[in-house]
Order: structure tokens, then sequence, then C-alpha cells
């Protein structure tokens, strides 16, 4: 892209988002480096108002609400070269027309991770001290926990199984360090001496299920995860234990998960289910362990202003001819969220 003048861009998403992404001294930091239109919020790509500015657009700027990348959609955008997408996953957006043309495309997914892992680890803790356990007693009883009722309770020690080496599975690898815990790890694209480096043992699903109190999901959402923990593998996981997924809620058979909350075998936290949100009548919603949170792991509020950082750095890049940071290779696709 030439450097000689700044490149033409266009948001295209949802207009609720864009103040929290691109504050004003982000957004002035933006408009320094690219010409754009912050009034033009591209909802529909066949929308006569946006036609000259779509024609002349050589960067898109997308988030959550963007209409998909589909053939027709790029009819609109005859000069695009390169999709900044200040969001997660692209999966959903780009079609293969856009890589049949050689649009780079670049995700803030690395800036979404962190929030996701974040909440993990907390999540994580809490339920190693029986946070959650010991709140629903003390709202019935009113009355301080005995010895007996704290003899399990606590995070010395702790085997934590993370399934899945994503970006936010490494970066809870990372924020795990600190803590006394023994972190295993399952993921069939990481080998073990990666594993060590990350601060886990490597070792087969089954096997991290068995011997984990508290297990964590962070595997992409691709057909060979769908249903990856079924009936016979949750009941793997010992009596007692924790299952954490703020990945997505198709990774989990809900039906065998709801068998095993409703028994009292089982806790979780939940922040993503299958049908989200579940419906009215979902036992869930009221067992006393589970913690059902409404997909608030990702980036939210003041959170967002990360993730337009990371697209106001790449099109810094782009301006200046560099290679982008965050760049997402249509092979990548089959293994990532």
């Amino acid at each position: 892209m030439p450097s000689a003048q700044p490149p033409r861009a266009v948001f295209a998403m949802d207009p609720v988002h864009l103040p929290l992404l691109f504050p004003a001294p982000l957004l002035a930091r933006l408009r320094r480096t690219a010409e754009i239109d912050p009034a033009l919020v591209v909802r529909d790509f066949a929308d006569p108002a946006a036609e000259s500015a779509l024609a002349g657009a050589e960067v898109l700027i997308t988030g959550w609400g963007c209409p998909h990348l589909d053939t027709e959609a790029l009819t609109a955008l005859p000069r695009l070269r390169s999709v900044l997408h200040a969001a997660g996953s692209v999966r959903s957006l780009v079609g293969e027309a856009l890589w049949e043309r050689g649009v780079t495309v670049s995700s803030a997914v690395t800036g979404n991770a962190v929030p996701v892992a974040e909440y993990t680890l907390a999540m994580i803790l809490l339920t190693g001290k029986d946070a959650f356990v010991h709140r629903e007693r003390y709202r019935r009883t009113h009355a301080q926990p005995t010895p007996a009722e704290t003899a399990a309770t606590g995070n010395l020690g702790r085997r934590i199984g993370v399934i899945g080496a994503s970006r936010v599975g490494r970066r809870l690898l990372e924020l795990l360090r600190p803590y006394d815990l023994e972190v295993l790890l399952h993921d069939p694209y990481v080998d073990v001496t990666e594993a060590a480096a990350l601060g886990a043992r490597l070792v087969p699903l089954e096997d991290l299920l068995r011997h984990s109190d508290i297990v964590s999901l962070h595997a992409p959402d691709i057909p060979e995860t769908q249903h990856m923990l079924d009936r016979s593998r949750l009941a793997l996981i010992r009596d007692g234990g924790v299952l954490i997924n703020t990945s997505r809620g198709a990774l989990v058979d809900h039906v065998a998960l709801t068998e095993e909350l409703v028994s009292g075998r089982l806790h979780a936290v939940l922040d993503v289910t299958d049908p989200e949100p579940l419906p009215a009548d979902s036992p869930l919603y009221r067992l006393p362990n589970v913690f059902l949170t409404p997909h608030i792991a990702g980036s939210l509020g003041n959170e967002l202003e990360r993730l337009g950082l990371i697209v106001v750095e790449e099109l810094e890049r782009l301006a200046d001819d560099l290679p982008l940071a965050h760049e997402v290779r249509h092979a990548d696709l089959a293994r990532v969220a």
C-alpha cells in the first residue's frame, strides 16, 4: 500500500460499538493515519449512501455487526486491500472470495483473549476456594463454615486442566504461573517441550479429565471439537470437579452436562452455553452448583479500547509498508476460532 498518501478506510460494523472501540484520542490517532469519515459506519454494502466511500476504500475496519464479506459485498469494494477486524474471530465474517482476491486480514483476537483469560483465572481461584459453594451455604444458614465444611477448600496444589493452547489458553497459562497450582494441558498441536515451556504438563484429553480438579475449555469451535466433552468424557471428571467454559457452548453436550449438574455431581462456571441464551426453563439458571454469566468474559466496556488500539497500530503498519502483526491466514482457519 503506498505510503506517500494515507490509505482510504471505511468503518463497517454496528455503530453502537464505535465510540468504545475508538474513543476520541484513539480516533484522532486513527485519522492521522488514514483518510476516514467517522460519521460513516456501514451496515449494508449495498447502501447507496456508502457507495462512493466503499468504491475508494483500501482498508475496511470491521467489528461486530459487519455484514459478511462475500462475493456480492466485494463488488462494492473494488480497491480493498486489507480488512482490520476490531473484534475476535473472522470465521463468520470472511468469505472465500476475499481470500481468493488476496486481501490481507488482521484480527484483534489477541486483545480479546486478555479479558477472557482474566475472567477464567478469577473463576479458577474462586472455585478453588469453593467461593460459590460457601456463598450458597452462607445465604441459607447465615453461619460461618465449620472446619469440616472447609476441609476440601483451597488452591494449594489444585490441579487445573486446560483444554486448548489457543490465544486465550496461552494467556491463561501465563497468568497461572505465579500460583501454587499444577497445570495439565491437552492440545493436539502442542508437543511436550512446548507445553513445558508454557508451564504445563501435556497429557491426553481423557487423562486430563480424570485427574483435574478444575477443567477449563479453550479449544476452537470447529467441526472436530463439536461436543468434544460428550457424555462419556464428562463422566470422567471426578465427583465435585468443576468445568469452566469461556470458549463456545457447542464444545459440550449440554444435555449430558445438564444431567450431571442437576445430579449435583459436578460444578460449572458457564459464560457460554448451547443454545445461547438458554431456554427460560433451563434448570441451570437456578442450580446452586452453577455459576452462569451472559457471555461477558470477552471484551466489554473499556476493554474494547484495547481492540481499537490493535487496529490503529495495524493501520499504522500498513501506512508504513510494514507487515501486519496480527495477520490471519486462510490456512489457519481450519484450526483456530
